[in-house]
């Protein structure tokens, strides 16, 4: 990925969240998918933002996005596509908490290789990946502000290695479950954290928390970019069950279903899950 190109995909999840802002400050109502998730105008419209401008500038990568797989349109894809989730965290955005985000991820040959989560009630974006700066590609992964539509303050952000002390561990604020507080159960835990939707990733990438256990469901488009981040970071993505890393394959004649993840954990040291009862 260019620094054009970056820059590009940066800007274009940022003027999708204004776009969601602004429905956000008004009255909006709720609709309800197939899988009675919640669905607001919103994602529609942000979503709307970004495929006309991965149409317009990457014409020839095919896109799986939520709102249109939900629509019945999953275009056939070969070792290269863009995820899009153009609204993840719904339930913090009726919550009016902020805690949702804009992101875009591309994958080639099952591995994320870049990605950008933007929170844009929050002003925070992260992206990261495999990157070119002065000639040379290296995995690297950023945090900036958003401000008047432009990214400032951008640092440079990497895992943290796990303190002695007891780990932070990130769980899901609107999807906890029996499940995933036996597993936290076997670490030493100095604090458990909540925050939405894919931000959980970001924390781990920029080493604000140490681990994410995530033992429910969840779609590839909810999870590519922040998981493309973490790994740019240092960190991986894995399967619970195995502890390999994480893939994403569309299947040929594929339908919703096929997009479902297995559980994953996203964890800065792998050497955190040794000797640990596998994850279910």
């Amino acid at each position: 990925m260019t620094e054009d190109q970056t820059s590009f995909l940066t800007q274009l999840a940022i003027r999708a969240g204004e776009e969601i802002l602004k429905i956000y400050a008004e009255p909006f109502e709720v609709e309800n998918k197939t899988d009675g998730s919640p669905v607001t105008k919103a994602d529609a419209a942000a979503e709307k933002i970004i495929l006309a401008g991965l149409a317009e500038r990457f014409a020839d990568i095919p896109v799986v996005a939520e709102e249109s797989v939900e629509a019945g349109n999953l275009p056939a894809v070969d070792g290269r596509y863009f995820l899009v989730d153009p609204l993840d965290g719904t339930k913090e955005f009726l919550k009016k908490n902020g805690e949702f985000t804009v992101n875009i991820a591309l994958i080639e040959d099952g591995c994320p290789v870049f990605g950008v989560v933007s929170a844009p009630a929050l002003g925070e974006i992260y992206w990261g990946g495999r990157l070119e700066t002065d000639g040379s590609a290296q995995q690297v992964a950023f945090k900036g502000t958003i401000e008047a539509g432009s990214v400032t303050n951008v640092e440079q952000v990497a895992v943290r290695t796990p303190p002695a002390n007891g780990l932070s561990i990130l769980a899901s604020r609107s999807h906890m479950s029996d499940e995933t507080a036996a597993f936290i159960g076997q670490f030493k835990v100095a604090e458990q954290l909540s925050v939405g939707s894919s931000l959980k990733l970001c924390w781990v990438a920029a080493g604000r928390a140490d681990l994410y256990p995530r033992l429910a469901p969840t779609m590839q488009w909810d999870i590519a970019a922040g998981d493309a981040i973490v790994r740019a970071a240092g960190g991986s993505v894995v399967y619970a069950e195995s502890g390999a890393d994480f893939g994403y394959h569309v299947p040929e004649n594929a339908t919703k279903d096929d997009l479902r993840n297995p559980h994953f954990l996203a964890v800065s040291d792998k050497t955190l899950l040794q000797g640990l009862a596998p994850a279910a």
